[in-house]
């Protein structure tokens, strides 16, 4: 009985020492899935860009205006009543009529200067005639000098007498003329400053026409493009929010002087508009291009960290099983539509945190859930494929 009681105590104590050891096993395969399990969540999730060479246009972006390139606030240059004036919106060619004047009286002027005309023409030839029949006479010493001289005095004063009298018909001839007020230009009637009746006087303004057919776009450039703006300078002009489409230009003209309120210098970019969708006073978006460069390393604005050191962004270290976060400082060259070029501070292939970078410190471990090859045209990172990542 003693020693069946001996072998009991023997099993039981070798049934707990193997319990001991089967859960020192689980405890332990149980600390280190926590550990791991720790570690993972330490990792801070983040997106990156892959670094390739790419083209990137260095373009200054500026707002105009439109404004029509004929357009005329035409006056009268004679007094009269207007007897016609053009409606609104009517279209001229050319030399078509926008108002007329009451012409009666200036009619009748001319008609008496052309009657004077006539009748200086005639005096004239009369001394002409006599001037040609009394030169032989007077080679022949058949009359003296002296009535040669009042023959030839005779026939100077008429000339002189004819010339004022044509000098008075197109003197009159003008004032009849303008009391025709015709367009410049081949335009629309856009304004009327007064009514067919009214009284109006040299100078008072009638109306407006208003040619659309070819328009310029005017802008004011800052003084730091000075010595890059020039005529010919390629321009992208965006009439979008009117619902045209965009269309291209150059420079016709770039100022040499400096508005010192503005601190720019005036552009003007000249445009067709053979279907007269531009308008006068309509606003364009206008893009010069500065330089283009063909292997650019660029990088998302919205990646870059701005600090009292500078600028930096966040760049994957791969050399350990887990990826960290390591900053580089950056030299930054031209930027434009969310977009910077990097000069200094990276190279091809560098893995570049686009997104979960203000989250990080030097060295934290990541947890890269995306990584993009290239960037739209606003910065925005682009995946081969059409998926939209998340966070």
């Amino acid at each position: 009985m003693h020693t069946v009681t001996r072998h009991l105590s023997h099993s039981l104590w070798l049934l707990a020492l193997v319990a001991l050891v089967l859960v020192g096993c689980n405890n332990a395969d149980g600390s280190e899935g926590e550990a791991e399990d720790a570690q993972a969540q330490r990792q801070i999730r983040v997106e990156t860009l892959l670094l390739e060479p790419s083209r990137f246009e260095d373009i200054i972006e500026l707002t105009g205006t439109v404004e029509a390139l004929n357009d005329a606030a035409l006056s009268a240059q004679a007094s009269g009543t207007v007897e016609y004036l053009a409606d609104l919106g009517t279209a001229l060619p050319r030399g078509g009529v926008v108002a007329r004047l009451d012409r009666g009286q200036v009619r009748a002027a001319v008609q008496q200067a052309e009657a004077q005309v006539e009748a200086a023409q005639a005096q004239f030839d009369l001394a002409q005639d006599n001037f040609e029949r009394q030169e032989p006479l007077y080679r022949d010493s058949i009359i003296s000098a002296l009535e040669f001289e009042n023959v030839r005095a005779q026939r100077n004063q008429a000339r002189a007498s004819l010339r004022q009298a044509e000098a008075a018909l197109a003197q009159a001839q003008e004032r009849l003329d303008d009391t025709v007020i015709r367009a410049p230009f081949a335009g629309i009637v856009e304004e009327r400053f007064i009514e067919a009746g009214e009284q109006i006087v040299p100078g008072q303004r009638v109306a407006r026409v208003v040619s659309t057919e070819r328009v310029r776009v005017n802008t004011g450039v800052p003084e730091r493009y000075a010595s890059e703006i020039e005529v010919g300078t390629p321009v992208r002009m965006n009439f979008k929010a009117y619902g045209d489409v965009e269309r291209q230009g150059r420079v016709t003209f770039a100022g040499s002087t400096i508005n010192p309120q503005s601190r720019t210098f005036p552009v003007e970019i000249e445009v067709d508009n053979p279907n007269g969708r531009l308008k006068p006073e309509m606003v364009a978006q206008l893009y010069v291009s500065r330089a283009v460069l063909d292997s650019a390393l660029v990088v998302p604005r919205s990646a870059i960290i701005r600090d009292e050191n500078g600028n930096s962004v966040f760049v994957v270290n791969r050399t350990d099983s887990i990826p960290t976060a390591e900053r580089h400082r950056l030299t930054l060259g031209p930027n434009y539509a969310g977009k910077a070029v990097v000069e200094e501070g990276l190279q091809a292939g560098d893995e570049v945190v686009v997104l979960g970078q203000n989250n990080l410190t030097e060295g934290d471990p990541l947890n890269v859930v995306d990584q993009y090859t290239r960037v739209d045209a606003s910065g925005v990172p682009l995946k081969e494929s059409t998926d939209q990542p998340t966070l």
